[in-house]
């Protein structure tokens, strides 16, 4: 199975439970360098706030990740438009 998007992952585990795949994992050492990442801030509107951290919580993500995905989303449909 290729995955393309964060949307894919996200419809996939939406649907599949990680514990009918259990066995098939592997450990992994990794290291997450700080420089990867970063935080900006950001104003948001009060009422769009909660609205994400609804939806999020509906979908059984955090907020910040529900607002990369969404944001992810938004730009490729710039970019190929």
């Amino acid at each position: 199975m290729v995955i393309n998007s964060y949307e894919e992952i996200a419809e996939f585990w939406d649907t599949h439970s990680l514990a009918d795949y259990w066995d098939q994992t592997e450990p992994a050492a990794f290291e997450i360098s700080p420089e990867l990442r970063r935080r900006y801030l950001v104003a948001v509107e009060p009422d769009l706030l909660s609205r994400l951290r609804q939806a999020a919580h509906a979908r059984g993500v955090s907020t910040e990740s529900l607002i990369n995905l969404l944001l992810e989303q938004r730009l490729r449909e710039i970019e190929s438009a």
